[in-house]
């Protein structure tokens, strides 16, 4: 399963901020970024047991996006049953910066991974400025609230 950022800020969010966000929530993660010169490009939040989430961060400037973009903005196009729709196909076309977390398939604590992967989606949305998208859930504001109810 996916988790995807959409942030329409190009301020990189910071893996250390992100750590210190998820601790405090009292989520023990141990976190291991790499990256460039343009900043962080992956991660890992390693729990204390199971498989590690991985991130990815994308610039919309430096890497590829515009297929991704147009694909999920034309996705949200078939979901006009929502009004926020619309608006949500403008934000992802003008979308600065993708993170995108991945669920393990396994997890030995389903609901301690769950916890970390809301929490380090809400951060990154805020710290984005952006909205999130959950496989199969839906489509979020940086603050949990459904915009899209995906089915």
């Amino acid at each position: 399963m996916w988790y995807r950022v959409f942030g329409s800020s190009e301020v990189e969010p910071s893996p250390a901020a992100l750590a210190a966000h998820l601790i405090a929530c009292g989520l023990a993660v141990e976190p291991h970024f790499k990256g460039d010169d343009l900043g962080w490009t992956e991660g890992e939040l390693r729990l204390p047991v199971g498989s590690p989430v991985l991130l990815a961060r994308y610039l919309a400037k430096e890497d590829d996006l515009r297929d991704d973009l147009n694909a999920h903005a034309a996705e949200l196009e078939t979901m006009d049953y929502s009004p926020n729709s619309g608006p949500l196909m403008g934000r992802v076309i003008q979308t600065k910066q993708l993170v995108t977390l991945r669920k393990p398939v396994a997890a030995a604590d389903e609901v301690l991974l769950d916890k970390v992967l809301e929490a380090a989606t809400r951060f990154l949305a805020a710290a984005t400025d952006g909205v999130y998208q959950i496989d199969g859930r839906g489509w979020f504001t940086a603050t949990g609230d459904l915009l899209v109810q995906e089915y």
